[in-house]
């Protein structure tokens, strides 16, 4: 059941190139974007650039270790997957802030079933309270947008566009999945219309950045820019 338009990125946190390469391959026939990390240090320097749509995380990693990095992980729905099958380490984890725990050995469509349940859940799966590129800032909670720090004002239509290319900014969003993403908050926008709104939105972050934050992929759709610093 793959689905070559799924947006969601997995970010593996697993010191075992062959495991992670096994769920990487898997990944990516669904559809998924994949990072990945080898240890718990690496893990978090990734995070502090990139906010996955959920992890899997390793227990047993070089420096620090999964249940160190658990704790510091906000916002993101976690799966812990280890050896360890204990029911006390399960709720200790659980508790710390783990979404789901599967042990290894484990069944890849059993995972792939626990995957798809989190990215469902409304509390966790694209509703970030807030998000940050470049310099801009985008809360979801009140739907106000600046460019450091100084307040820009959209319209819905320029929202709704911005929210989703910052909640995927190194993906090539088409045209044809950004009009269907943004249906529901903004049923008024058409194909033949949204090169002006993408257009205004363009110059409205231009004018409060000094440069441009979006860009055009020719034939295939829109994405964020990568800025040079």
């Amino acid at each position: 059941m793959k689905n070559t338009q799924n947006l969601s990125t997995i970010f593996i946190i697993d010191d075992d190139a062959s495991i992670g390469n096994m769920l990487e391959e898997i990944l990516k026939k669904e559809g998924y974007q994949v990072l990945r990390a080898y240890s718990g240090t690496e893990a978090l320097f990734v995070l502090e650039r990139q906010k996955p749509d959920l992890i899997l995380l390793d227990l047993m990693l070089p420096g620090l270790d999964g249940r160190e990095i658990l704790p510091k992980i906000k916002g993101i729905p976690v799966i812990v997957i280890s050896a360890r099958a204990e029911t006390e380490d399960k709720v200790s984890l659980l508790l710390s802030g783990a979404a789901d725990y599967m042990t290894k050995p484990f069944d890849t469509r059993e995972l792939l079933a626990r995957i798809v349940v989190q990215l469902r859940n409304p509390s966790v799966a694209g509703t970030a309270s807030a998000l940050e590129f470049a310099g801009i800032s985008l809360s979801a909670d009140t739907h106000q947008v600046s460019v450091w720090g100084l307040p820009v004002k959209l319209t819905r239509t320029e929202y709704a566009i911005l929210k989703l290319l910052m909640a995927n900014p190194s993906q090539v969003i088409t045209k044809t999945l950004l009009l269907e993403r943004i249906s529901e908050d903004t049923p008024d926008c058409m194909e033949s219309s949204l090169r002006v709104h993408i257009s205004n939105l363009r110059k409205k972050l231009r004018d409060a950045g000094g440069q441009d934050y979006i860009e055009s992929v020719w034939g295939i759709g829109f994405k964020m820019k990568e800025i040079e610093n």
